[in-house]
């Protein structure tokens, strides 16, 4: 009776929701139910691990996924070797092909079955800005946080395995971030700035009723404009994990602490500015696309946000 209680208790303690969908993913309305996965607060971490170990792996591949990109793209952009070199392509050129390919491989990794089942955040400082609004429980926060670490890291070694010498020489290095020309307090700066208005971007777009659909489309257009913005002042990471894992294999450490605390306190900064206007309970889900269809990891409310207009 103890045991079939306590299994009772554990299936209790889950959050289970409903929500209606549409024929496509948002335009008629119709029913669907999509199944929650949430876990009480006060779960544990093997809980948390049993029931959401596909989500972290899938967390841990999209920032292996993206890694393997801006190391692809910028040794193609900025490499010697590289068949590109010779259309002696200039600094702002450089960049906004970078911008346009990082963009592209951010809107199909937040549009694939992998971004819409775990929320795609592949970024330590979006994970923690959203379990300070209390839409990621504290286990999945960690969880979260180590596997885009690792991912990121095996995301780099992919790269140097394929790319070899071209992605450690001295004009690549292998994508790591670092304070340009202007000083650590200016790229700090940006890194902040951008970092919080991107998050900004993810909360307004993601929680908006006809805006939401298109939230990859927002942060991939914003994803452009930063690198060609801020490339010569900070590298534009706005991602902890993404910065740790180029200065792991290049070993500059330069400046790392700006890659850390700018874009964590930027976007806490905004999130706690984005409540502050609006509420926090119109932060309706932890995903940064929400297609209405696929499990959801997070204490979820989704459907309010159609429900209120």
């Amino acid at each position: 009776m103890k045991s079939s209680g306590l299994a009772c208790a554990e299936r209790a303690g889950r959050v289970r929701a409903t929500a209606t969908a549409d024929s496509s993913d948002f335009d008629t309305m119709s029913a669907r139910i999509y199944p929650v996965t949430a876990l009480s607060a006060s779960a544990s971490l093997a809980e948390s691990i049993r029931t959401h170990w596909i989500e972290y792996l899938m967390e841990g591949a999209e920032i292996g996924g993206l890694m393997l990109s801006i190391c692809f793209f910028g040794t193609l952009l900025y490499s010697s070797m590289s068949p590109l070199s010779h259309l002696a392509l200039s600094r702002g050129v450089s960049s906004a092909l970078m911008g346009i390919s990082i963009a592209l491989t951010t809107l199909m990794i937040i549009r694939s079955p992998f971004g819409r089942r775990s929320g795609a955040h592949f970024n330590p400082a979006i994970t923690l800005s959203y379990f300070w609004l209390g839409r990621v429980r504290r286990w999945d926060a960690l969880c979260y946080v180590v596997a885009q670490f690792v991912g990121g890291f095996v995301g780099v070694l992919v790269a140097h395995e394929i790319l070899g010498v071209r992605l450690s020489e001295i004009s690549v290095r292998y994508l790591v971030t670092v304070p340009g020309s202007h000083g650590e307090g200016i790229a700090f700066l940006f890194e902040l700035i951008l970092s919080g208005l991107l998050m900004g971007t993810v909360l307004y777009a993601s929680n908006h009723r006809f805006l939401a659909p298109y939230s990859p489309i927002f942060v991939a257009l914003f994803t452009v404009f930063c690198y060609v913005a801020s490339s010569s002042i900070s590298g534009f990471s706005a991602n902890p994990a993404r910065t740790f894992s180029s200065a792991l294999f290049a070993w500059i450490w330069q400046g790392i602490w700006i890659y850390f605390i700018g874009p964590c306190l930027g976007m806490l900064i905004a999130a706690a500015t984005y409540i502050a206007m609006v509420g926090r309970d119109r932060v309706y889900c932890a995903k940064v696309f929400h297609d209405r269809h696929s499990i959801c990891p997070f204490p979820c409310h989704f459907e309010r946000l159609y429900r209120n207009g």
